[in-house]
Parts: C-alpha cells; structure tokens; sequence
C-alpha cells in the first residue's frame, strides 16, 4: 500500500512539490442526470472553482446570480455577494441530506454543499490520501481493457466532508488516477464509477481534466447509459 500511494503521488507531482502550494484555481463546466433529477439542472456556462489544498475550503462563482459565489466548509457552507455580504447559510449542513433519497429535491444550499467537497476531493486527488486521519488499504485490482489497474481504498476521517467514508482508488500502470469509486451518501448512497482522462501538467501538480461518474452496478461495472456527473477542468493552476 505505502508503495503504491507513494508511487501515484509521485506520478501527479509530487509530495514536495504539493507542500509548496497552496491553492488550486480551475474553470469548470458541470453536467449530469444528477442535477436534473434533484430539481436544479446544470446549465453549461464557464464557472471559476477555488480550492485550498490543506483544508477543506472551497468557493464557485458565479453561482446563482453573476454577483455571487459560494463559500465551502464541512461545518458551514454559504452563498454570498462578491463583496462577502451573506446571502443564505447553514451551520452543519450534512445534517439537512437526513433521510434523503436519490429523488430527494435539493434546495441551492445543499448544491453548494455538494459542489464544494466534490471538486475539493478532487483536486486533492490524491495527495489527500497522505492527510492525517486517512487510513489506505490496497485492493483487488480492475481490469479494463488490457490493462490493469491497481487499487487502494480509503477510509476519510471525520472532518473530511465527501461522498462517502470510503471510496476506492484506482491507478494505471503509470500509477496516475484512472478511476474513483464511492456511495453518495447525500443522494440515498447510490453506487457510482468515475472514470478520469486527459491529464495535464499545471504548475508541476498532474491532474484529470475530465470526469465522467456514472452509476455502477452489482458487479462494479459502470453502467454507461446513466451518466449521473459530468466535469470539465480548463485553465488549472495552483499557486
């Protein structure tokens, strides 16, 4: 396990290099069945994402309105104006997903919410894995295609806020990421398979600038006609 993490650190940059930054900047374009179903579709336009890399924190803007942005923690997520005035917020947020089912309705706090340790996960992936608090198992490898993609799965600690508390990991023989697997928990838990492609080098740190998460079945085969979250990342840096 310590072998292949630390191989697909290296591989997407680096631990050194990783611990010189400190932020993340990256435009995104998001899509899915996901937002449809929970009443908030995703229209296609250009968004700018910020991510500190040694916290969770996140903000996307515009959000809601071209005035606005949100503002992204475990404990408290918020929509507010460019200027910091508060527009909405909610303390605890995960609590207000309870019982919630996959057609369960979000409001745009819970979008806010979602977005925000989603794309925070993801630009840390996977440096987050050498956090404190994480604990890394290796895995049953995925075979696909004719290639062979080796496997570790994390349990996150509870102060990290995602899709669920463990979530598999799945690299090529280049040791760069080639797919993530998880439950969303805010959306009834369902399974899901997220394949990640072209890569690029933004400012020594490698990362995916496509992500497309569908449903997984029993099997742990993604089914390819439920397309449940799709992104776009252009214009990475990190700083």
């Amino acid at each position: 396990m310590r072998e292949l993490l630390a191989n697909a650190i290296d591989a997407h940059g680096g631990i050194e290099r990783w611990q010189e930054l400190a932020e993340a900047r990256a435009t995104i374009v998001s899509g899915g069945l996901l937002f449809d179903v929970k009443g908030l579709p995703q229209d296609p336009a250009h968004r700018e994402m910020t991510v500190r890399l040694h916290e969770e924190h996140a903000s996307v803007r515009p959000f809601g309105s071209p005035d606005q942005r949100t503002d992204f923690t475990p404990g408290r997520v918020s929509i507010e104006k460019l200027d910091g005035r508060v527009v909405t917020e909610r303390d605890n947020p995960r609590r207000s997903f309870l019982g919630h089912t996959l057609e369960s309705p979000w409001d745009p706090l819970d979008r806010a919410y979602f977005n925000g340790y989603a794309l925070w996960t993801y630009l840390t992936t996977p440096f987050l894995l050498a956090m404190p608090g994480f604990s890394v198992t290796e895995i049953e490898s995925w075979r696909e295609g004719d290639e062979v993609w080796r496997g570790l799965r994390a349990a996150f600690p509870s102060y990290i806020a995602s899709h669920s508390t463990h979530q598999d990991f799945y690299f090529g023989p280049d040791h760069r990421l080639r797919r993530h697997d998880y439950h969303v928990d805010v959306a009834g838990g369902f399974a899901t398979a997220q394949y990640v492609y072209d890569c690029v080098e933004a400012d020594g740190i490698v990362l995916p600038t496509k992500r497309r998460a569908y449903r997984r079945d029993t099997h742990g085969r993604p089914i390819m006609t439920q397309l449940m979250v799709s992104i776009d990342l252009s214009e990475v840096t990190f700083s």
